[in-house]
């Protein structure tokens, strides 16, 4: 299905390198190799999701539309990918979404319905809109057709790597509901077992590192409170799970000072503008590295939808990021 979707996604999503600064290694104390996904279309990898879902449909089901849920990046990339389709979407995010996600959701043609995540069932709502008007439902991260599209992202990792001769690496992934981790892991496994995916979520919201740590999906006591919005779900997929119990390795965690930290130092140090939640992997990258193994580390930078005034504030208390 990975290959699949790799296949239908030529051509439609940008093929984004791997990117290293002497900087951030020196930070580190290895080499460090980051997979800029804030460079793909909509700002996310989750473009590569949801092309490969709505791409899959068959054309009568898609003609009548997709419905989705999401904080901002799967919302955007599936309206990208309903329009350019030309398709309708209707998209449900929580209120307090960042505005700039919300924003570029309406732009890119997609009716954007808020709810209170803090006390709505966005499944629920989901579900009911979808039964009312006929809409196909693309889920965020516990559909095969979006995990074999961020699988594609595992792809490029293992082609990238085997030519510049990195084996025996952790590859650090911002990790949510574990889509992207699950369909990277399912790659590497094929295309590079030497490469070990690892999860890494905010602190607090960990529930995909205490599921792998118990053996059974486990949920977060909170869904809001956090800058990294992006990467905060109740609990991994039935799904993703035992894909990532299977082949990863134990999760990491990081501060929403580290986030703030590692969005200052891509940017002055790769020119890159990543949204907290799409930074928490470099943060684990660069400021956790006794939990790491190894002399290289891969980094997914997952998106870099960010507010104005959140980037303003990461540079201007953090400087550098070193």
């Amino acid at each position: 299905m990975i290959q699949a979707a790799a296949k239908r996604l030529r051509g439609k999503a940008r093929r984004t390198p791997l990117l290293s600064s002497p900087f951030l290694d020196e930070v580190a104390g290895r080499r460090v190799f980051v997979k800029p996904e804030c460079l793909q279309h909509t700002g996310s990898f989750k473009f590569r999701g949801a092309w490969s879902a709505v791409s899959a449909l068959p054309e009568d089901v898609r003609a009548k539309g997709v419905i989705a849920f999401s904080s901002g990046n799967h919302a955007q990339g599936v309206a990208y990918a309903a329009r350019e389709h030309g398709v309708p979407s209707v998209i449900i995010m929580p209120s307090d979404a960042p505005k700039l996600k919300i924003n570029n959701t309406r732009a890119l043609g997609a009716e954007v319905v808020l709810y209170d995540r803090a006390h709505e069932d966005r499944d629920a709502i989901g579900a009911k809109l979808a039964a009312e008007r006929g809409l196909t439902l693309i889920k965020p991260f516990d559909e095969p057709q979006v995990i074999a599209g961020q699988g594609t992202t595992g792809l490029e990792i293992a082609e990238d790597a085997a030519a510049l001769g990195v084996e025996n690496t952790d590859v650090l992934i911002c990790c949510g509901g574990g889509g992207l981790t699950s369909g990277i892991a399912l790659a590497l496994e094929a295309k590079a077992p030497t490469l070990r995916p690892r999860p890494v979520e905010p602190v607090g919201f960990d529930d995909v590192a205490r599921s792998l740590k118990s053996g059974q999906i486990e949920h977060n006591t909170q869904l809001t409170g956090n800058i990294c919005d992006a990467v905060i779900s109740p609990q991994p997929g039935k799904i993703t799970f035992p894909i990532m119990y299977r082949l990863c390795g134990p999760g990491l965690l990081v501060t929403e000072e580290d986030a703030k930290r590692a969005m200052a130092a891509a940017f002055s140090r790769l020119k890159l503008v990543l949204e907290p939640g799409g930074a928490v992997a470099l943060a684990a990258a660069l400021y956790h590295g006794d939990k790491i193994e190894g002399d290289t580390v891969i980094a997914v930078a997952s998106g870099g939808n960010v507010d104005a005034e959140m980037f303003r504030t990461a540079l201007a208390e953090y400087g550098d990021g070193a």
